[in-house]
């Protein structure tokens, strides 16, 4: 019996537990399961059946937005070239209800192409985002990844990963992959970060430029601003419409701004809140 031979039941024990040790691969995506995924690291979808979302027509007050960010996604759907898009401004002006449901509004309109997916990514998940482009680059549909509340803060490095799944790299971005972020802030970063890279850098303007750059890789920027007191109504008779709540319009008006001030601002998402407490007050169930 030779060394070799001696050795080998202990190489092959040695082989079997690193197979063991070694990470399962990641299967492939079902996309089949859902039109509408929830990213799981590190590779992996949860298929989301039942999407929370408002209905298209229900947005109101940000019509010129709604209508942009519809024509992008509809060209995409339809393999036209299209801009990743960050919708950025006031908070509860309804920014990610928009993006839900152009998604909805898009594939409602039966073009007989293969279906647009829709798969949220959650900010702590960033830093995986090349890895799911290199994943998601055979697949068979048109795919929309979609990052809700996306900002940055002070030695946060996971932009970087972000930039470089925008850009693609040397192999480029997907083809069939787009994505859409929203943030209460246009350039992803705290004013105060980037006034201290002003102070503290060597080089001032390259450090803020560096920090920048992110937001410019997007090629639609749709701003959204505080909404004045007739687009609040209006959202709020749009609610009520859709819930079936038949209501005197001085009453209406009177306790939906009494309801504005209590909560200190105007927007779809305190309409909504209106809308949902007084459907509860009445005994009426609002539509799903």
């Amino acid at each position: 019996m030779t060394i070799e031979t001696d050795l080998l039941p202990l190489v092959r024990r040695i082989a079997e537990a690193l197979e063991r040790l070694a990470p399962e691969p990641v299967p492939s995506p079902d996309f089949d399961a859902a039109d509408c995924f929830v990213f799981a690291p590190p590779g992996g979808l949860a298929p989301v059946p039942r999407v929370n979302r408002v209905d298209f027509e229900l947005l109101r007050g940000i019509d010129h937005s709604r209508d942009i960010l519809f024509e992008n996604t509809r060209r995409f759907a339809q393999g036209l070239p299209a801009n990743n898009a960050l919708l950025w401004g006031a908070r509860g002006m309804g920014k990610s209800s928009l993006v839900k449901a152009v998604h909805a509004k898009v594939n409602s309109l039966g073009s007989g192409r293969p279906p647009l997916k829709l798969i949220e990514v959650h900010r702590e998940d960033i830093d995986h985002l090349p890895r799911l482009m290199t994943l998601l680059r055979a697949a068979p549909f048109p795919i929309l990844l979609f990052c809700d509340d996306l900002s940055f803060d002070h030695d946060d490095t996971s932009y970087k990963s972000l930039k470089a799944a925008l850009d693609g790299g040397v192999e480029g971005r997907p083809d069939n992959v787009l994505f859409y972020a929203t943030s209460n802030r246009r350039h992803l970063l705290p004013r105060n970060m980037m006034e201290n890279e002003q102070s503290t850098a060597i080089n001032p303007s390259e450090a803020v430029e560096e920090k920048v750059s992110l937001s410019d890789r997007f090629g639609l920027w749709l701003g959204f601003h505080k909404c004045s007191q007739d687009d609040y109504l209006a959202m709020v008779d749009g609610y009520l419409a859709a819930a079936g709540i038949e209501m005197a319009p001085d009453d209406v008006r009177r306790e939906a701004l009494e309801w504005s001030t209590t909560r200190g601002s105007r927007s779809g998402r305190v309409a909504y809140q209106f809308v949902t407490d007084l459907a509860g007050r009445l005994g009426y169930a609002l539509p799903r």
